[in-house]
């Protein structure tokens, strides 16, 4: 109750003039450990170039400068060059050399996949694993059945270039609670909420979905 009477208190003051909330969350979010969040949209909604750029101006303005957009029939894709003129300050992941999840740039960076990414992916991955110990095999060595574990896929989708970074946050705007086809291997730790409907998205819900991110205890293991 003390964080919704928080959150509310802080949302009146934005309201009334009073920038403190946006403040507050953008050093959360700058400054802690969200550095790459992905945002899931269900394609129909997708359509909606000028919610998705809204969206996008907010994550902006509280210093969320990473993101990841997917819907499953690439419905963002044949957008993306709508919301770089829209935004100007924004980047296509392509343009930046540098690990964005170890840099805080002071332009947005983005990137935008769909599920036939993810697809061609795997298959390429696959082919190149099957590639290497088919050589293998007929050079003499040992045919090694185990070869599609987690490693060897990791590094397979590393070298025809597919494994993008890992998002911290995935945020889900559909009817569905489902990451729609969402690259499993890029979301084996990444905390993933439910938003709604991209039609019915609020500030505050965004604003609260970073924040609670920003407060949950993370264990990896050994």
């Amino acid at each position: 109750m003390e964080l919704i009477t928080c959150i509310i208190l802080l949302l009146l003051l934005d309201i009334l003039g009073f920038n403190y909330y946006g403040t507050f969350c953008k050093s959360l979010s700058a400054h802690g450990k969200l550095q790459y969040l992905a945002i899931v949209i269900e394609s129909e909604d997708a359509h909606q170039t000028s919610k998705v750029v809204k969206l996008l101006q907010w994550l902006d303005s509280v210093g969320v400068k990473n993101v990841c957009l997917y819907d499953m029939n690439g419905v963002l894709k044949k957008s993306k060059e709508t919301i770089f003129q829209t935004l100007k300050n924004a980047k296509s992941i392509e343009e930046v050399n540098e690990d964005v999840t170890h840099h805080a740039p002071d332009h947005m960076t983005l990137e935008f996949i769909s599920y036939v990414d993810g697809k061609e992916a795997v298959a390429k991955a696959a082919n190149l694993i099957f590639v290497k110990n088919f050589k293998q095999h007929n050079i003499g060595g040992v045919l090694d059945h185990q070869i599609s574990l987690e490693p060897h896929l990791n590094q397979a989708l590393q070298i025809v270039g597919c494994k993008g970074p890992e998002p911290d946050l995935l945020l889900v705007y559909g009817l569905v609670r489902s990451h729609l086809g969402f690259p499993a291997w890029r979301i084996r730790y990444t905390e993933i909420v439910h938003m709604g409907s991209l039609n019915f998205m609020r500030y505050g819900s965004l604003i609260k979905a970073i924040y609670n991110f920003t407060k949950v205890r993370h264990n990896y293991g050994t």
